[in-house]
């Protein structure tokens, strides 16, 4: 679960820097968009595994 957080994450800070910075001026509106979308997942998903306490499982010793 942590790493769609951390994808998620890393997907909005891409997207952001896309739309807010006019690198991508065309796709503008896009970017934001995808920005927007990404950062709903990536709280949606950290809440959810908060919440249900889910961790990876450990490694046998």
């Amino acid at each position: 679960m942590l790493n769609y957080v951390i994808t998620f994450f890393v997907l909005a800070v891409i997207a952001s820097l896309l739309g807010f910075t006019g690198l991508a001026a065309d796709f503008a509106g896009i970017a934001r968009f995808l920005a927007f979308l990404f950062v709903m997942l990536f709280l949606a998903t950290l809440v959810y595994s908060i919440i249900t306490g889910r961790r990876p499982p450990s490694p046998p010793q």
